[in-house]
């Protein structure tokens, strides 16, 4: 399946969901906000966010600071 993640085409096998490219990604349980499509997904529908090919997908890290 062909991706576009933050602009950059990318391809994935074995991939379904929000969640299965997240573990892929090595994010899983890193404080992250996904968008899907121009959808923000939150966290807790990420299992249940499913992939087709040429979606787009962003993903950006929170970074704290002070």
């Amino acid at each position: 399946m062909h991706v576009l993640l933050n602009g950059e085409s990318r391809q994935f096998d074995d991939i379904n969901t929000v969640a299965e490219l997240v573990e892929r990604l090595g994010l899983a349980g890193k404080r992250i906000a996904v968008e899907h499509n121009e959808t923000i997904v939150p966290r807790s529908r990420h299992a249940e966010t499913e992939l087709s090919d040429n979606d787009r997908v962003e993903i950006v890290h929170a970074i704290g600071g002070g």
